[in-house]
């Protein structure tokens, strides 16, 4: 690939998407919906979000850290992140905050998105002081961080050379139990590229689990509206034709190359939560658009691939 990069305007849009669920992460927080002590950090004040909005999100940052949680009590800390598209996430340092913290972490996105990231890490003592070990070593260049157990890669994961390059210099191995997080950001590379990288990541990591959030079911008239949405704000979902029913996902990642899959949506992912949690949270705020939400919900999904005997027996009620 070319060292001179000519970003397009639809790219430039899906960029501005991690500002948004940026933005909505931090309204939810300020509310009690959950706790992130590093989310503002990466955004300042930010107006209040709709209730099914701040609930949708609960239930995506609860649902992936269940899965999340499945996976390094199978594996332990010795195992590697793989944060696709990872935008501002924090997980990083929450996981930081526990006994979780894993032996390797790496994250990719936009070059543009990543530099951005560096340079709030590098400001902020707070976030910059979780990275470094004693003694340890940080190094910004370029868009890029390295610090030992902690990557943060500028990377067009349309170009899957450049993804294979960026794992390598990130010390991915294909011998560590690995964990791969995609939210958002399989339905905007073409279809083609899609299957060119989870087919390599299929291969490259025998043990492994994929959780994949993203839309689904657009194929109503509410998808429709959905998309429309999308697209009036510069955002073709270029994977729009996978984003059919859950159903459907699960037999394309296994004929992609992983053993396992199961997917949900979201409606169903928020009634597997014990009974305390969803009380608490309807608590929070009164919400008026009950049936938006539950149109939301059943248009925005949740799957789980798996490689490896492992992790075989992941479920939404492990």
């Amino acid at each position: 690939m070319n060292n001179i990069i000519s970003w397009t305007a639809e790219d430039e849009a899906i960029i501005a998407t991690n500002t948004d669920a940026t933005e909505c992460k931090r309204c939810a927080v300020e509310l009690g919906y959950w706790k992130d002590e590093y989310i503002s950090y990466f955004v300042k004040h930010v107006d209040r979000k709709a209730p099914e909005i701040n609930r949708g999100y609960y239930a995506r940052v609860k649902a992936m850290e269940m899965f999340i949680h499945q996976f390094l009590e199978r594996c332990g800390t010795q195992c590697q992140i793989i944060n696709l598209g990872c935008g501002f996430d924090t997980l990083y340092w929450r996981l930081k905050d526990t006994t979780q913290a894993v032996s390797n972490f790496i994250e990719l996105d936009f070059p543009s998105v990543t530099s951005k990231k560096c340079h709030i890490i590098k400001r902020n003592k707070q976030l910059l002081e979780k990275i470094c070990k004693e003694d340890g070593e940080v190094i910004i260049r370029s868009g890029d961080l390295h610090s030992d157990g902690y990557h943060l890669l500028g990377c067009d994961l349309r170009c899957l050379k450049e993804v294979r390059r960026k794992l390598e210099a990130g010390g991915a191995t294909g011998d560590a139990p690995t964990l791969l997080l995609a939210e958002c950001v399989l339905v905007y590379l073409r279809p083609d590229a899609a299957l060119a990288l989870l087919q390599h990541l299929a291969s490259s990591f025998p043990r492994c689990v994929l959780l994949v959030y993203e839309q689904c079911n657009l194929g109503d008239k509410f998808g429709e509206v959905m998309v429309r949405n999308l697209s009036a704000r510069g955002c073709a979902l270029a994977g729009e034709r996978h984003c059919r029913e859950p159903a459907a996902q699960v037999e394309r990642l296994r004929g992609l190359g992983f053993d396992e899959a199961r997917s949900w949506d979201m409606e169903t992912v928020w009634r597997s939560f014990p009974e305390e949690d969803r009380v608490r949270v309807e608590s929070l705020e009164m919400l008026d658009e009950r049936e938006l939400l539950q149109q939301l919900n059943t248009h925005y999904a949740l799957t789980v691939a798996t490689r490896g005997d492992l992790f075989a027996d992941l479920d939404l009620n492990s």
